[in-house]
């Protein structure tokens, strides 16, 4: 962990909050979808994605690992082999997977390995987890499509079938709206924004 989010947390008070672990409810009706990323801090990539029409909610969690319902000192620690992800909900018919993916990109660094912006170790990694052979598909061509359009020399994002997504603890879902200075304090510490204009610009 940063010492920039290692520091916010300490100063909300969070570290000695508590929260139930496991897997969050299947969600309901048939005009809802889901789809997994990981882009380092879940806290920011969930910001982002709640900013897109068509997304209803984004729960934080913890994915590709081998522990059962880690906790969040487990997966900082580097030992579960998690990533900290965010799943999407989403409405098909206002935005589709393929959206969601090329906005996923943007809003990343994929030039790095086992680390995104300040954060540093596996379980900081990018990643798109896909759920069946379709989003299989998308996400390898869009990535294909990167690297053929000559950006990008290598992209570390992992790519892999989705496994067991792990709700993390409360207090981390919505951290940006529960703690907004803090929240603010470690992203621009964190240089994320800055480095992502660096390598996308303003698309």
């Amino acid at each position: 962990m940063s010492p920039l989010r290692f520091g916010a947390l300490v100063a909300a008070g969070t570290l000695l909050a508590s929260a139930a672990h496991g897997q969050a409810r299947p969600a309901p009706g048939t005009q809802q979808a889901t789809a997994i990323f990981a882009g380092g801090c879940f806290w920011c990539i969930e910001k982002d994605f709640e900013k897109v029409p068509g997304v209803i909610e984004v729960e934080s969690g913890y994915t590709a690992g081998k522990t059962s319902r880690p906790s969040y000192e487990q997966v900082s620690a580097g030992g579960t082999g998690h990533t900290e992800a965010v799943r999407v909900i989403y409405d098909p018919q206002k935005v589709t997977y393929p959206q969601l993916v090329e906005y996923f990109w943007r809003h990343i660094d994929p030039t790095v390995k086992d680390r995104q912006f300040c954060d540093v170790g596996s379980q900081y990694r990018s990643g798109i987890y896909w759920q069946n052979d379709a989003e299989r598909k998308v996400a390898e061509a869009s990535r294909d499509a990167l690297l053929k359009g000559g950006k990008f020399k290598v992209i570390h994002t992992e790519l892999a079938p989705a496994s067991a997504f792990w709700l993390a603890e409360e207090y981390h879902q919505d951290y940006y709206k529960k703690n907004p200075i803090r929240y603010n304090y470690y992203r621009t510490g964190c240089g994320r924004d800055a480095r992502v204009k660096e390598i996308w610009g303003n698309s």
